[in-house]
């Protein structure tokens, strides 16, 4: 059965990239599909010889095995991306989204970063942090010897905020848009289990933490959410905006905080990062 699954296993994925080289962004999945994947799977425990006799019997048990697991979760995902991206509780922004920006990355992921909300890019092309910002986030979370597809990236807020009147810019979102959207940030972060949550910026901090006292005096203090270590940093949109090799050092050594916290190795480069020779 193993060798089965894996062959299995390794004709998805390369199904998978081929659809995603030729720029396919979403598999369709029938309903019918989706219920089996969430049915658990019975497994006959093998026959075990023993000098009990009680021990002799074949004994039959339901149980949720590794693979039965993962189903389960990419099912879950499946079914709670289909519900966001149908949501129009936020009428105002249903109307105006070009996009529904729901998260991109590893559903197994040990790091998740969390931003505010999507941006006229992200509104274009459907995924969080393909701006500019992004890309330094990008060049962020390779210095720590991580790919964005080895982490997940999400917002609280799965729409762009709506900018009437205005041709270009963005705007900060609203409490009550951030509380209204979060839930499906809630059980995007109940379903990956991440070890540690990456709050980006005064505004994500604020709507996950509902505090406002200034994202330059929490940054680089642990905090706790939804039972997850999460470690509040500037937004990388600061960073361009603020070139200062001080800067960066700071935003460095929150991600360092975030290595050593998971045990994740540190050369002394990567510990002199942004440092005055």
């Amino acid at each position: 059965m193993p060798a089965i699954y894996d062959q299995l296993l390794d004709a998805t994925i390369q199904h998978l990239e081929d659809l995603k080289s030729r720029g396919a962004k979403h598999v369709a999945v029938s309903q019918q599909t989706l219920r089996e994947l969430s049915q658990p799977v019975r497994i006959q425990k093998p026959e075990v010889k023993s000098q009990k006799p009680e021990d002799d019997e074949t004994k039959t048990i339901s149980i949720f095995d590794v693979q039965s697991l993962n189903a389960n979760k990419t099912a879950a995902f499946t079914a709670l991306r289909e519900r966001v991206m149908a949501c129009v509780k936020c009428a105002h922004l249903a109307s105006s989204r070009k996009n529904v920006v729901f998260g991109v990355g590893n559903l197994d992921a040990q790091l998740m970063f969390v931003g505010e909300a999507p941006g006229a890019d992200e509104d274009k092309q459907g995924e969080p942090f393909v701006g500019a910002a992004g890309q330094l986030l990008t060049k962020i979370i390779q210095a720590t010897g991580l790919s964005r597809s080895d982490v997940y990236i999400a917002n609280i807020l799965k729409c762009r905020p709506d900018t009437p009147g205005q041709s270009s810019g963005n705007r900060k979102p609203t409490p009550e848009e951030m509380q209204t959207c979060i839930p499906y940030l809630h059980e995007q972060i109940d379903l990956i289990q991440p070890k540690v949550i990456v709050a980006l910026g005064a505004t994500a901090v604020e709507g996950l933490l509902g505090k406002t006292v200034g994202i330059t005096k929490l940054r680089g203090n642990w905090q706790t959410y939804r039972n997850t270590p999460l470690m509040p940093t500037f937004h990388p949109s600061y960073l361009l905006r603020n070139q200062a090799m001080s800067e960066k050092r700071k935003v460095w050594e929150d991600m360092l905080a975030v290595m050593e916290k998971l045990e994740m190795p540190i050369s002394d480069k990567q510990r002199n990062y942004f440092l005055k020779a």
